[in-house]
C-alpha cells in the first residue's frame, strides 16, 4: 500500500500509476517507441504488399505474353506460315518416312523424287491424284436411277484431284482450284484467258500465280496476312485467294457469303436454294438429268473447302448437294466410274441440308470473261474485297 503522503504519477497513455516521475518518463518513452515501431511496421507492410502486387502483375503479363506467342506459333503452324517448308519439302519428308517404315522401296523413292522435281520445274501437276470421267458416269447413273431422285442438275465435266504426300493437311484450296480449272479448260469460252495455263498447274505454281495477282494489286489486305508470300509455304488459301487468282486471269467470278444459318439446328437451306437456282436457271425443261454448261462451284468453310458439281431434287422435294472432296482418295472416286445400280458409292458425294452445319459458308462462282477494263476495275475494288452476303 502507498501512503497518503507519497506523490503518485499516472501514465497519460495507459493510466498506469507510478510513484516516481523518472519511472513514468521511461514508461512513456517505451509507449512512444512502441508506437513509432508500429507505425513504421505498418508502412513497411504496405510497401511490401504493393511490391508483391506489382511482381504478381508482371508475372501474369509475362505468362499472358508467353501464352499469346505460343498461340500465335500454333496458328502459324496450323495455317502453314511457320517457315517449315512447302509442298516439295513435305513431299520428300513423307516419302522418307514411308521408306523408313518399309512401305516404299528406295528405288521408288528416287523415281518419284525425280518425277516430282521435273513437274515442279515445269509448273504442272503430275496427275497422279486425278480421276476423270465422274460427271459423265453420274449422268449415266441418274438416267437409269428410278428410286427417289426427281431431277438432278450436273456441272460441266470436272476432274477430281485429291491431296498427295506433298499437301496433305493443307492443300484443299489448291486442289479445288485445280478441279475448277479442269472444267474451265474444257470450255472454249475461256481459251483466251487460259492460253498460258493449258495444263493443270502444280500447287507451288498456283501459289506463284496468287502472288502474281497480289503484285497486280489484288486484295492487299489478304496479301499482308500471308506477308505477300505463299510459295515455299504450307499456307492455307480460301475464297478470297481463289477470287484474286481467277480475276487476274480475266475470269469473271464472285464471292457469295452465307454468313449465318438460315434454318433450324444451324442449317443453311438458303445455300441449297441458291445452288439450285444457279444450276436450274436457263436449264428448265422436263428432262430428269440436266447436264448443264455451268462450271462447278468452289465451297469454303472454316478449315476446309470442297467443289460443288451438282444438286439433286428428291421426289419428296428435299435437296442434296453433290460435292467433290479433295480429301477423298482416287481409289474411292474411281468406284463412281463403275455402273453401280444401288448407288452406294454416291454416299461419297451426297450432302443433305442437315450435313452442312458450319456457322458460315462462302462460295466462288464463275460466269464468263472480263475485259481488261473490267479486270482493272475489279482490281481497284478488291482493295476492300467484300462478298455479297445472303441475308
Amino acid at each position: 500500500d502507498i501512503g497518503n503522503d507519497e506523490q503518485l504519477y499516472e501514465c497519460p497513455m495507459c493510466s498506469l500509476t507510478c510513484t516516481n516521475i523518472q519511472i513514468l518518463e521511461e514508461h512513456v518513452e517505451l509507449h512512444l517507441e512502441e508506437d513509432s515501431f508500429s507505425e513504421g511496421g505498418n508502412l513497411r507492410d504496405l510497401e511490401l504488399a504493393q511490391w508483391l502486387q506489382t511482381e504478381e502483375e508482371k508475372r501474369q503479363r509475362s505468362e499472358e505474353e508467353k501464352r499469346e506467342k505460343e498461340e500465335f506459333k500454333k496458328l502459324q503452324r496450323q495455317y502453314g506460315l511457320d517457315n517449315s517448308g512447302g509442298y516439295k519439302q513435305q513431299f520428300l519428308k513423307n516419302m522418307e518416312r514411308e521408306v523408313d517404315r518399309g512401305k516404299m522401296e528406295p528405288f521408288e523413292y528416287h523415281k518419284r523424287k525425280a518425277d516430282m522435281m521435273e513437274c515442279l520445274a515445269f509448273g504442272i501437276d503430275d496427275g497422279k491424284t486425278k480421276t476423270s470421267g465422274v460427271i459423265e458416269a453420274l449422268c449415266k447413273y441418274y438416267q437409269n436411277e428410278n428410286k427417289d431422285v426427281r431431277r438432278v442438275w450436273l456441272s460441266t465435266g470436272v476432274d477430281h484431284f485429291h491431296s498427295s504426300l506433298g499437301d496433305r493437311g493443307w492443300g484443299c484450296g489448291y486442289r479445288n482450284f485445280q478441279m475448277l480449272l479442269s472444267s474451265l479448260l474444257q470450255n472454249s469460252l475461256y481459251n483466251d484467258c487460259l492460253r498460258d495455263t493449258m495444263q493443270i498447274p502444280s500447287i507451288p505454281k498456283i501459289q506463284s500465280m496468287i502472288e502474281d495477282a497480289w503484285r497486280e494489286g489484288f486484295d492487299p489486305h489478304g496479301a499482308s496476312h500471308f506477308n505477300n508470300r505463299l510459295h515455299g509455304s504450307k499456307a492455307w488459301i480460301g475464297a478470297c485467294e481463289i477470287y484474286s487468282l481467277l480475276t487476274n486471269l480475266r475470269i469473271k467470278c464472285q464471292i457469295i457469303d452465307f454468313h449465318k444459318p438460315t434454318g433450324p439446328m444451324g442449317t443453311h437451306p438458303r445455300l441449297f436454294e441458291w445452288i439450285l437456282r444457279y444450276y436450274s436457271t436457263d436449264n428448265e425443261g422436263g428432262a430428269k438429268v440436266v447436264c448443264t454448261s455451268k462450271p462447278p462451284i468452289y465451297l469454303q468453310h472454316q478449315g476446309h473447302s470442297r467443289t460443288i458439281v451438282g444438286i439433286e431434287e428428291k421426289k419428296n422435294k428435299t435437296l442434296c448437294l453433290l460435292l467433290f472432296d479433295p480429301g477423298c482418295p482416287s481409289q474411292e472416286m474411281q468406284k463412281l466410274l463403275k455402273q453401280n445400280s444401288d448407288g452406294t458409292s454416291l454416299r461419297l458425294l451426297r450432302k443433305f441440308v442437315g450435313s452442312l452445319k458450319e456457322k458460315q459458308y462462302q462460295i466462288v462462282t464463275v460466269d464468263g470473261v472480263l475485259s481488261l477494263e473490267e479486270k482493272t476495275a475489279r482490281c481497284r475494288a478488291s482493295r476492300v474485297l467484300t462478298s455479297e452476303k445472303i441475308p
